[in-house]
């Protein structure tokens, strides 16, 4: 898998996590993360928050695509609901999201998180609306 090139500077949160974009398409995103001393809770396991962070923006990108890089949409989330499944131990954070149903201005969206091992970390669902 390649990083995904946005027209936009990656943001300074998106630098400190380390996730990267690195598939994309109509109503599905993949991020990948390497895991770090920064990821990780007081057990050496990633912390909640990092998973959330991943599982939201996957989400966020599935809805966001518009097949012009220069034009993207810009979405902000309105609900998250995360369910934390089980400890991880790989190398990286893989983190996939789908589109599941919607509309032209809010959509709905799954994604879960797992690392490179194939244990899967947290499943989420969310509410975005998409600020065109």
């Amino acid at each position: 898998m390649h990083k995904v090139e946005l027209n936009e500077p990656l943001s300074g949160f998106q630098k400190h996590m380390g996730y990267e974009l690195v598939e994309w398409s109509n109503g599905v995103a993949k991020l990948m993360m390497p895991m770090g001393p920064h990821l990780l809770n007081r057990e050496g396991i990633p912390h909640g928050g990092a998973l959330a962070t991943v599982l939201d923006t996957a989400m966020g990108f599935a809805g966001s695509y518009t097949g012009d890089p220069d034009n993207p949409h810009i979405v902000m989330t309105l609900n998250l609901s995360v369910n934390y499944m089980a400890k991880v131990s790989g190398d990286c954070l893989i983190t996939t999201a789908k589109v599941t149903g919607g509309g032209h201005k809010t959509f709905f969206a799954k994604a879960s998180v797992s690392d490179d091992l194939g244990t899967v970390a947290a499943t989420a669902t969310g509410v975005f609306k998409r600020r065109i």
